[in-house]
């Protein structure tokens, strides 16, 4: 029997080719490729709706806080108190006050210094020793909040740390809500809502917000930026626009994201 020719097995052995490393090599860097397109268009879109649902979160809660305080405005103030006080300074600022209980005195006599005790007419057991009050003069509308330092409610005094004057007889006393919305640029990279109160100061509300508008219909129906009259206001439109925390490398342009939330109040405590 002939042996097998040596050719013959050479021939029979399988193997890769060059050309056929070359286009596999090529179909799995395409498939790489689209693989990686895929999860890097996935990775963004997370990354924008992932800052997009904290600034509508943030933005919506600040909203929320304010308009609920406009809402309250005016409420249970006695007349030559003003509800608002309103600032156009872009980004705005408003002050909202209204009643806090029911606790009020007014004044019997003129006070006899800036310091001295308040000489009240009704009852002063109401007020509470360590709380805020506010006094005003009706006729001039100004007035400044204090701390109650201690009450005599038999002699019905009221005292106090010194005021910035020495107030009239008739000046009205009284527990009032006090606050003050307005941006904070402080930290330039991120602008924040500031509440500030009598009793807490100024204090972060909402972070990274961007701008604060307000608006005012007033019973004409024209609306303005600053009100001349408050007790003409029916209306406060509130814009609130938040921006995400983080800049997002893949976006164009401006880097960060905004949103903008509007809310329209209507002030039924204000000129009847």
């Amino acid at each position: 029997m002939r042996s097998p020719s040596p050719f013959r097995k050479l021939v029979s052995v399988t193997g890769v080719t060059l050309m056929e490393m070359l286009i596999a090599l090529g179909l799995t860097s395409i498939v790489s490729v689209a693989i990686f397109k895929v999860y890097n268009t996935q990775h963004q879109h997370y990354f924008a709706q992932d800052q997009i649902t904290d600034v509508q979160q943030n933005a919506r809660a600040c909203l929320d806080e304010i308009t609920r305080q406009v809402r309250m405005a005016g409420f249970g103030l006695p007349s030559g108190l003003n509800a608002l006080r309103a600032s156009n300074a872009n980004p705005d600022s408003l002050v909202v006050i209204y009643r806090g209980d029911t606790c009020q005195a007014v004044l019997s006599a003129n006070m006899a210094s800036a310091g001295a005790n308040m000489f009240c007419t009704g009852t002063v057991g109401c007020f509470v020793a360590g709380e805020w009050a506010y006094i005003f003069e009706p006729d001039s509308g100004g007035g400044e909040f204090f701390t109650i330092s201690g009450l005599d409610t038999a002699g019905k005094q009221i005292s106090h740390d010194p005021l910035s004057k020495a107030y009239r007889k008739d000046a009205i006393v009284l527990v009032v809500a006090w606050a003050q919305y307005y941006i904070s640029t402080a930290d330039t990279s991120h602008p924040t809502l500031v509440v500030r109160t009598p009793e807490n100061g100024a204090q972060i509300y909402g972070d990274d917000i961007s701008d604060l508008q307000f608006t005012y219909r007033l019973n004409n129906g024209t609306i303005v930026d600053v009100p001349p009259l408050v007790e003409d206001v029916r209306e406060v439109i509130i814009s609130i626009t938040g921006r995400s925390r983080t800049a997002d490398p893949f976006k164009p342009g401006d880097k960060y994201r905004y949103r903008t939330y509007t809310s329209s109040v209507n002030v039924r405590n204000l000129g009847g």
